[in-house]
Order: structure tokens, then C-alpha cells, then sequence
């Protein structure tokens, strides 16, 4: 398999972006990055006291995914980012135009538990119920495939393989 544009793996908190994200960059055998380290402190803060972001402190951390995804649209890369509005994914393909979203799907209840069960991370499972609420699915017109969480982690990205080598032959 050649090594594919920019994928970023999308989807509410829990859902395993980090975990897939990085099984898949090794898979492709590009470097990864974690959305978490581009946000300013700021908006760090202002998550572990659980007020959920506004849009005014999404665009400079979109704007920053985004120049990382075009750095590395040549060799390609993956990026974990929750992307949860079309206009989100609209910024980050303006910064990179065939960028491939992964969204990761799964049922409330299901993330809910896997974000009660990790431990040291600054988004709680109060703030799941907003992102919910945000959350644009892929459209019909966008890069992208949804993969459902439910099975093993490796699966999953078995998964996403699978679906950015349907994409390579389609080209």
C-alpha cells in the first residue's frame, strides 16, 4: 500500500483516537500526532474544569492541526482530532484539501465506560453529553468512512486499512 494523504482519526472523547491513531500511523508507517498537544493551555484549563470549548478557542487549535496535516501531506501522517463539525473538517481540509477523516463510532454508553475507566486525562465523561450534541457525521460529500469501536482495537484499524486501500484503488 502507498502511503496515504493525512488521515485524522475523528470522533467524540472515548472513543479510542489516540489508541487507533496510533496503531494505524504504524501500520502506514507515518508519524502520528495527538490533538491534545496543540491545544494552548488555555483551553486545557478550561476542559479539566469541565466547561466545554466554544469556537473562538477551536480555530487557533484547528488552525494548528491543519498546518501540521499540510506539513505532512507529501509523506502523509495521522492526527488524532475530534473534528466533530463539518465546519471543523471544512478548516482542516482548507490546511489540507485531501485529508481522510476515520470517524469512530460508537454508542453513549459504551464510551461513557471507557472514559470512566482511564485514568489522568483532562476530559470527564460530563463533558461526553455535549460532544454528542456537536457531533456532524461524516456527509456523503466528504473524505472519509466511519468505523464502529465495538470490536477490538486492532480490528478497528484493520478496519481503517481496509477502507483507505479501497480509497487508493478508487484513484
Amino acid at each position: 500500500m502507498q502511503t496515504p494523504q493525512v488521515v485524522v482519526v475523528m470522533g467524540v472523547s472515548g472513543t479510542g483516537k489516540t489508541t487507533v491513531g496510533e496503531r494505524l500511523a504504524a501500520e502506514l508507517g507515518v508519524p502520528y500526532a495527538e490533538a491534545d498537544a496543540f491545544h494552548p493551555p488555555a483551553n486545557i484549563a478550561k476542559m479539566s474544569a469541565g466547561v466545554p470549548l466554544d469556537d473562538d478557542d477551536r480555530w487557533p487549535w484547528l488552525d494548528a492541526i491543519g498546518e501540521w496535516a499540510h506539513e505532512h501531506t507529501a509523506g502523509g501522517g495521522v492526527v488524532s482530532c475530534s473534528a466533530l463539525k463539518r465546519s471543523y473538517r471544512d478548516r482542516l481540509r482548507a490546511a489540507a484539501p485531501d485529508v481522510f477523516f476515520l470517524h469512530l463510532t460508537g454508542d453513549r454508553d459504551q464510551i461513557a465506560a471507557r472514559m470512566e475507566a482511564r485514568k489522568g486525562h483532562f476530559f470527564t465523561s460530563k463533558m461526553l453529553d455535549s460532544q454528542l450534541a456537536t457531533l456532524e457525521p461524516l456527509q456523503p460529500d466528504e473524505n472519509g468512512v466511519a468505523v464502529d469501536i465495538t470490536p477490538e482495537p486492532e480490528t478497528v484499524t484493520e478496519r481503517a486499512v481496509a477502507a483507505l486501500r479501497r480509497l487508493e484503488v478508487q484513484r
